[in-house]
């Protein structure tokens, strides 16, 4: 059986090991995109909707969990395997079925095993949908799921000739510009030489949400989400009048709201 894949792994030598093991281990999968963050994977698996994603569960940012949860609206018939250097995630769930996940460091015997179990349940049709939820939910609550570093307080950005220190409650949202970050405070805007992807590293995931490519908002300066007819969102802020657009895979992230 021939099938798409993406992968979605932040360390580069991790990622391009289980790539060697796949293209030798399982040559009838085509490897589509390989992706370092949640956010890009999300992007490339609402345009490419591939047959399965290997995902790791702690990524910057958005982790693999919101990525799996999401695929319900970008791309439903895409399966999941879950990476992981964290045995205590669930195991039992996953023997259950519903999803698979592969232990780091990757033996062959595993990564065969499951692509036996990834063939098999694809023959069967799509997952029971509410059986992954329930996991995602199991998984999204088990410690180290999301990284362990305490958040920042605070940040020093430029501002002209001056370094200003900006607590992080008062920032409204940060953008990519150039070689920059844009810190938008309801004052003004600084600048950071601190890349988005590793803002996310140290940033409160229950604060902070990237909404796009280049945008992360605090959640807490968002008055509404608004969608439109093609599924990309709006979001109003309480403190600025400009309007942030929300590209259509982050949208799947604001369900509820």
């Amino acid at each position: 059986m021939l099938l798409d894949a993406l992968i979605a792994e932040d360390e580069d030598l991790l990622r391009q090991s289980l790539v060697a093991q796949l293209q030798r281990l399982w040559p009838e999968l085509r490897l589509v995109a390989e992706c370092e963050d949640g956010a890009s994977a999300l992007e490339r698996l609402a345009e490419l909707k591939p047959d399965l994603a290997l995902l790791d569960i702690r990524m910057p940012g958005i982790s693999g969990i919101e990525v799996a949860r999401a695929l319900s609206e970008i791309s439903p018939r895409t399966q999941v395997v879950f990476v992981t250097a964290y045995d205590q995630y669930a195991i039992d769930a996953f023997e259950q079925g519903a999803m698979d996940y592969l232990l780091k460091p990757v033996s062959d015997e595993r990564l065969l095993a499951t692509r036996e179990r990834i063939l098999a349940r694809m023959q069967m049709g799509r997952p029971d949908n509410a059986m992954l939820e329930q996991l995602l939910q199991r998984l999204g609550q088990q410690p180290g799921a999301h990284s362990n570093a305490p958040p920042l307080a605070w940040i020093t950005a430029s501002n002209g000739r001056d370094t200003q220190l900006i607590m992080l409650e008062d920032v409204v949202y940060f953008r990519a510009d150039s070689k920059y970050t844009t810190v938008v405070t309801e004052a003004g805007e600084s600048l950071l030489r601190t890349p988005l992807r590793e803002l996310l590293e140290v940033l409160d995931p229950q604060r902070f949400r990237q909404i796009h490519r280049s945008t992360i908002v605090n959640m807490k300066a968002v008055a509404a989400v608004s969608r439109d007819d093609t599924g990309r969102g709006q979001l109003r802020l309480k403190q600025r009048p400009e309007v942030l657009n929300v590209s259509q895979p982050f949208m799947s992230l604001f369900r509820g709201m």
